[in-house]
């Protein structure tokens, strides 16, 4: 996906990469510390995402009460392994609580989740939202992946960001170790232990090489 920089980008994309280390799964917390601008502790778990999923252009609403204290709130957006887009500053109250409504950006595309990211005003991350699922004109979204394991009627799969799923629907003959192309619907409750679940509409085995997914 491209991910436009914003204007303080050296500094923004600098403090993310090392942030990035930090980021390891759908419904993890964070890895053990590395250096880093802001210290370990002070990087949060932003509360409230409303909605989860939904295609580019979605208003999204991003609501916590455990930030630090600060002169300047930003909220910025984008996916693991790529730079931060800036999106808007938010309202922070008297006690620390931080409110905002976005847009997903045009640019946004279904076969990789993003994340709300708070920073303060020199641009250290301060809070992380859970990943928003991007969905295409059908209200699909795609991954490639591995399965990891299987189950009385679901399986397991972690994709090429980290995020784990269970799927459902079509996953007949899936087997650990497999790789995997899936199309289908976001739930963002567990149907089965392990993650969150795509309901399989279509599936396919990825070229080795195979990044980008198909058309809208």
């Amino acid at each position: 996906m491209s991910i436009r920089t914003p204007r303080r980008g050296a500094r923004l994309r600098l403090q993310i990469g090392v942030f990035g280390c930090l980021v390891l799964s759908a419904g993890s917390a964070f890895a053990q510390a590395h250096p880093s601008a802001v210290a370990p502790d002070e990087i949060r778990k932003i509360q409230k995402l409303d909605p989860r999923t939904g295609p580019p252009g979605t208003l999204v609403e991003l609501y916590s009460e455990n930030l630090p204290l600060q002169a300047r709130v930003v909220v910025g957006v984008g996916a693991i392994g790529t730079g931060f887009e800036e999106l808007a500053d938010a309202e922070q109250a008297e006690f620390g609580e931080v409110s905002a409504t976005v847009h997903v950006p045009a640019s946004a595309t279904w076969d990789r989740p993003l994340v709300f990211i708070i920073f303060n005003g020199n641009f250290s991350p301060t809070g992380l939202s859970d990943p928003f699922h991007v969905t295409n004109d059908d209200g699909h979204i795609y991954r490639v992946g591995e399965i990891t394991s299987e189950g009385p009627g679901c399986v397991s799969m972690k994709d090429a960001d980290g995020y784990a799923y269970t799927l459902t629907g079509d996953i007949e003959g899936l087997r650990p170790g497999d790789p995997v192309a899936v199309e289908g619907t976001f739930s963002a409750e567990s149907r089965c232990a392990g993650g969150e679940t795509i309901d399989v509409l279509k599936r396919s085995v990825p070229k080795p090489d195979a990044a980008a997914a198909p058309g809208r």
